[in-house]
């Protein structure tokens, strides 16, 4: 019986030394793969950005639970135990890390270092590297570009009454439709300025050149415009001065997305399309709209250049890989939960490579820009590891496990005394 003993002791000591290894794994994981800048045992340099990722593991820790470092990439997808849209973290060094989204937050912007997220409205700041979140500026802002330094944002502000008043004799006492603020913040210091760049209803994207001194910024100029789905381009510098110059895109054309600022800086890149066009237009023919690239002097506002054919499901340009674009395709299905987002790089001739591929389910994705300026893909393929879970997690699994080894123990002293007592 004391043998038994012993090796129930022994049990449960190795029970919890198996608990430790598996909390510490993933932490070993990290300290063993190649450090940035190395490769891999297939030869793609770590701190690359991934070729294909992968949905995570239901139990998969957030990032303020344990923070993973900078980003190579994030994802959305709603196949996550919140089973609404999540972000997807995958770190360079390999590792999978959940960002929860509260209902009705849309999706925020990945800084060019992939440092930190920003989180639209409520203008808090995410830093991955140490999972403490915190807000500077004021709420309301929707960030739609980082500057090329990482330093500030571009972004807008609803001005809009949430709710319309009405006097004594029915008649309206305020405007619900505003005009929207155009903001430069700085999401570190808690500084924001309004950019002079005329009236605009509202804004609908905006990209900085490539040196940070000019934005262009795209929304309907009156609410007319808003209905009819007509934008307006103007290009101006965020210190002041107001606007350099403006062009009526119609409802065919749109800004290409954040990276739109070709990286020479004398080429702005559009997306226009061939199809039905206008609010009235059903998902089936919006994804059958045939897209693509066209470019206007920066200097002018003037057509320049030869317009490159996109394809379909087109949803922006993220970056450049030399004086080819890279585009996200999200691809269009009848349920939205089956699209998936993919990244490719279009040559001249309107072939596409694809670059990365995210799983069925994913709406969105996201790259760092040092990344994307350093052309940094093909690399590895990284898994999610299974024991990368919040501490919860284990403290779930090893109470069962150290109560009934407790119970057994339990059970053997007490037969152990009755059998020595009747021996005696």
């Amino acid at each position: 019986m004391r043998e038994t003993g012993r090796r129930l002791r022994r049990s449960a000591v190795v029970g919890v030394a198996l608990g430790l290894v598996a909390i510490s794994a993933p932490a070993a994981t990290a300290a063993n793969s190649p450090a940035s800048g190395s490769t891999t045992a297939s030869g793609s340099t770590v701190g690359a950005v991934p070729s294909r990722v992968h949905n995570p593991w239901l139990w998969q820790a957030t990032v303020g639970q344990r923070p993973a470092g900078p980003a190579a990439l994030v994802f959305f997808t709603d196949r996550t135990r919140y089973f609404e849209s999540t972000g997807v973290l995958v770190g360079r060094d390999g590792a999978y890390r959940l960002i929860p989204i509260p209902i009705g937050e849309g999706h925020g912007l990945l800084s060019p270092d992939g440092r930190h997220y920003l989180r639209p409205y409520s203008s808090e700041l995410l830093d991955l590297t140490t999972g403490r979140q915190r807000r500077t500026v004021s709420t309301g802002v929707y960030p739609m570009a980082w500057s090329p330094d990482g330093q500030q944002v571009l972004g807008t502000r609803s001005n809009d009454d949430d709710v319309i008043t009405y006097g004594p004799d029915n008649q309206q006492l305020n405007d619900p439709e505003k005009p929207d603020d155009l903001l430069v913040v700085d999401p570190f210091r808690g500084t924001e300025r309004v950019v002079d760049v005329g009236t605009f209803a509202a804004h609908s994207a905006g990209a900085w050149s490539p040196g940070g001194d000019l934005v262009a910024v795209t929304g309907s100029p009156d609410v007319p415009a808003q209905l009819a789905e007509r934008q307006r381009l103007v290009v101006v510098d965020p210190a002041g001065g107001g606007p350099r110059w403006q062009v009526d895109l119609g409802d065919r054309r749109i800004l290409a997305g954040p990276a739109a600022w070709h990286p020479d800086g004398r080429r702005l890149a559009l997306l226009a399309f061939d199809g039905c066009a206008g609010p009235r237009c059903t998902s089936e023919e919006a994804a059958a709209r045939a897209w693509r690239i066209e470019f206007l002097d920066t200097a002018t506002g003037h057509a320049v250049g030869q317009a490159l054919p996109a394809g379909t499901s087109v949803s922006g340009i993220i970056g450049w890989r030399g004086d080819d674009p890279i585009l996200q395709y999200v691809s269009a299905t009848e349920q939205d939960t089956d699209r998936q987002a993919v990244l490719a790089a279009l040559s001249p001739d309107g072939g596409r490579e694809v670059l990365v591929t995210t799983p069925i389910g994913s709406t969105d994705l996201m790259v760092p820009g040092d990344l994307l300026t350093g052309a940094a893909f093909g690399g590895w393929e990284p898994r999610p590891s299974p024991f990368a879970a919040p501490l919860w997690v284990y403290l779930t699994l090893a109470v069962p496990m150290l109560l009934a080894v407790a119970l057994v123990i339990r059970r053997v002293r007490r037969r152990r005394t009755a059998t020595g007592a009747a021996a005696t």
